[in-house]
């Protein structure tokens, strides 16, 4: 792939990336709320349905830019349609390729040390293994927007940067990494799902089918993350145990409370990926 075209990739990504999280927010906001331990209506119910998007703008560019960079070196090519990570969202300047590099930099170490046999189904374990790593690097970045994202989802009256400043006052640097194990753990379960090559509009159906049932397989885990993130300063969720977070829910809501917003969740990540597409593939004909 010519220099040129790297960037038209890139870039394309960026703003599909952009158009997927801005067009698809308001489910985001929908399942944050579902998933609030105050419930929805108290939580803003459908008002203010895009409060926190600018964490997630920001993030969503160096989401779509991992994406991208896969496909203009000729690998596997992730669609990815999170959240709000999903990603990196801190700096508008520093994170647009921070969270690519973090991930990239680890995966391609960790795989360079990793035995390199004939056989080839080690060839995944490879790739999940490096996948996994990367993750675990690129969520230092990712972590911090997601816990400004859905705080402002559920305070639709403050605003991002008042978050960012309470969150930084009352607990400091950690409270940005409130629910960093949980979504460690929910980014490895869908890096392991990834690695299908996007050549077609057939392979978008079939990933928006595969990306629907992963997104309700880790609901209870994206749960978690969410009222770890939003528990109150110094009580018992707010430690980030995961396992305790999921005890909890399971005790006071059961099943429905491990699956809740997963309707919203699904819908949005199986839409994302031909959102995704189609965006990508205009763009890159124009740059073109």
């Amino acid at each position: 792939m010519e220099p040129r075209e790297s960037w038209a990739a890139l870039a394309a990504g960026g703003v599909a990336g952009v158009c997927v999280d801005l067009i698809l927010f308001p489910l985001d906001t929908v399942k944050t709320r579902l998933q609030s331990p105050q419930g929805f209506w108290k939580a803003g119910g459908f008002r203010g349905i895009y409060a926190g998007v600018p964490s997630t703008a920001i993030g969503s560019f160096p989401n779509a830019y991992d994406s991208k960079l896969k496909l203009s070196l000729g690998e596997e090519v992730t669609l990815k349609v999170t959240c709000p990570i999903q990603l990196g969202q801190n700096s508008i300047i520093s994170t647009f390729p921070s969270t690519a590099a973090a991930f990239f930099i680890t995966y391609e170490n960790v795989k360079s040390v990793l035995p390199h046999g004939s056989a080839s189904y080690l060839t995944p374990v490879t790739h999940m293994v490096a996948a996994s790593f990367g993750e675990v690097v690129a969520c230092l970045i990712r972590v911090p927007s997601e816990v400004v994202k859905q705080r402002a989802q559920v305070s639709p009256s403050a605003s991002t940067f008042r978050i960012l400043t309470h969150t930084l006052y009352h607990e400091g640097i950690q409270g940005l990494y409130r629910g960093y194990k949980s979504t460690v753990l929910r980014e490895d379960l869908w890096s392991w799902k990834q690695g299908h090559v996007v050549d077609s509009w057939q392979s978008a159906v079939c990933g928006a089918f595969a990306g629907g049932f992963a997104a309700a397989v880790t609901t209870p885990l994206d749960v978690a993350k969410t009222r770890i993130m939003l528990a109150k300063a110094g009580s018992a969720t707010a430690s980030g145990n995961v396992l305790a977070a999921l005890g909890g829910i399971w005790r006071t809501q059961g099943l429905s409370g491990l699956f809740a917003g997963v309707v919203p969740r699904m819908a949005a990540i199986s839409l994302g990926g031909f959102i995704f597409l189609g965006t990508y593939e205009k763009t890159r004909e124009l740059l073109l």
